[in-house]
């Protein structure tokens, strides 16, 4: 049985690896080469940053059987409020970034509040909050467009890593990837558990760690690693730990696999559903800076979308609506699909209506072969 599922799982982590092999092949073609240029490469991983970080928070979320429609707004609130804590108060960019990180926890503690403990369906509670947030906006914000902001806060997201340093950062990346590798293993013949053959989990390594290299070389040759790209790789790496290391990952597992069987077990559903919400809050403020620091302003429809966006990332990544499987990864890898898309009909100057009709349908298609591998 756990042979069966993780073929399963493996399929479809290459699907999506095929799948976006398949569109960059298609884009490039199309655009004569340019998609695949340094900047073009460099300008997508900014742009699929605030996807990115938000899908991480969104895979938790829909892993635990909930859903957040409000990411979006509290995105926009909280870059409102990292905005005119720093251009009409002129507070310092550290305190900004921490009293930012602070309302978006609050929110998603209020939020997570209404949901684990006073049962209202989570559907129902984040569909306020994405009505109660942007008009929270809209009122301290006077519907004006706030800027420009201090050079450190605008570092954040503007600033690229000086190309030694992103190889330094790599190469200790696939240094860790391989000495886990190693240990895992370790446990895993010391319980006497069957592991796969050397060459396939090596080989697994080695082709990801020539994929990552290629792509340091590649933005490198523009102005080096984005900031936040830098930033989506730590919080990645981070709930990544938590999700697959911790107690509070398993149990959120088993709260999206099975409700009853994890409250009969003893978990404490209410906390970790509350818990949820509160990184999520987290989240959406780190992306809600990493945006305004972008655009060097705050906008009254800055992260309009954002949710379903976010959302059809994690779907596509392979993590089920119905709760209880899915992997960071999958979902970074959803988010870059989801903005290479974008990006390339840009390019082809493609009509909006469309890219929203292409993306709409590939939605579509991600919660059909979900649907699908279930039966």
């Amino acid at each position: 049985m756990l042979n069966k599922l993780s073929f399963k799982m493996n399929i479809r982590a290459y699907a999506l690896i095929i799948a976006f092999l398949l569109i960059v092949t298609i884009f490039t073609i199309l655009t004569n080469g340019d998609f695949l240029t340094s900047r073009n490469i460099t300008n997508l991983m900014r742009q699929m940053t605030v996807i990115g970080v938000l899908a991480v928070g969104m895979t938790s979320v829909i892993i635990s059987g909930n859903i957040d429609l409000s990411v979006g707004s509290l995105l926009g609130l909280t870059g409102g409020i990292a905005a005119i804590l720093q251009v009409w108060l002129g507070w310092n960019t550290v305190w900004v970034i921490i009293a930012t990180i602070a309302a978006g926890v609050l929110l998603g503690l209020w939020q997570g509040w209404w949901i684990a403990y006073r049962g209202i369906p989570a559907f129902i509670v984040t569909l306020a909050g994405m009505m109660i947030f942007r008009g929270i906006l809209l009122g301290i914000s006077g519907g004006q467009t706030i800027a420009s902001l201090d050079p450190g806060f605008m570092a954040i997201g503007q600033s690229y890593l000086p190309y030694s340093i992103g190889y330094i950062l790599t190469a200790l990346f696939i240094l860790s990837l391989f000495t886990l590798k190693i240990r895992s293993r370790q446990k895993s013949h010391k319980l006497e558990l069957v592991t796969e053959s050397v060459f396939v989990d090596y080989g697994k390594l080695a082709v990801y760690s020539g994929l990552c290299l290629i792509l340091v070389y590649y933005i490198s040759r523009y102005q080096g690693i984005p900031m936040p790209m830098l930033i989506l790789t730590l919080l990645a790496l981070l709930f990544i730990f938590i999700l697959n290391n911790t107690a509070y990952g398993r149990h959120l597992y088993s709260i999206g696999g099975n409700h009853e069987a994890a409250l009969l077990s003893g978990i404490n559903i209410k906390r970790n559903t509350l818990m949820v919400f509160v990184l999520m809050g987290a989240l959406s403020a780190v992306a809600g800076i990493i945006l305004t620091s972008r655009l060097n302003a705050a906008t009254i429809s800055a992260g309009e979308m954002y949710e379903l966006d976010a959302i059809a990332a994690v779907v596509i990544g392979g993590t089920s609506l119905m709760g209880g499987t899915g992997t960071i990864i999958g979902s970074i890898l959803g988010a870059l699909i989801m903005t290479s898309i974008d990006n390339g009909m840009s390019m082809l100057n493609v009509e909006t209506f469309w890219q929203n009709i292409v993306k709409g349908m590939i939605l579509i298609l991600a919660v059909w072969l979900d649907i699908s591998s279930k039966k």
